[in-house]
């Protein structure tokens, strides 16, 4: 069983930052990719990025477009997002993901453990 707990939501204006951090707990083990996704009231939950354990293989959905980064400390166990020139539309509760394994880090149904998500609001 793994615990994670997402925090750093906030509100900002358009064009500013935010960094989102992950905490994760319990049994977690060196084969685990961890992932970001994202989900605006009505929309299906989306992919933002992910990260293999070792951090050697980086995947961002197209709409990041340069503007957020991914990384993860297996050191103290968590997972950010840098997100920088934010837009109205990332405006959504990002949760953050961990799976067992090397499967496609863009696929939410490979992922076994989430948090419960934090709070992005980006006002224009």
């Amino acid at each position: 069983q793994v615990q994670l707990v997402e925090s750093g939501g906030g509100l900002v204006q358009a064009g500013g930052s935010l960094r989102l951090s992950c905490a994760a707990s319990g049994r977690t083990s060196s084969d685990f990719g961890m992932g970001w996704f994202r989900q605006a009231p009505g929309k299906e939950r989306e992919f933002v990025g992910g990260i293999n354990y070792s951090g050697t293989m980086i995947y961002y959905e197209e709409f990041v477009q340069g503007r957020f980064t991914i990384s993860r400390d297996n050191t103290l166990n968590t997972l950010s997002l840098q997100m920088n020139d934010l837009k109205p539309e990332d405006t959504a509760v990002y949760y953050c993901a961990a799976m067992r394994g090397a499967g496609p880090l863009d696929h939410y149904d490979e992922y076994e453990y989430w948090g419960q998500g934090t709070q992005v609001t980006v006002s224009s």
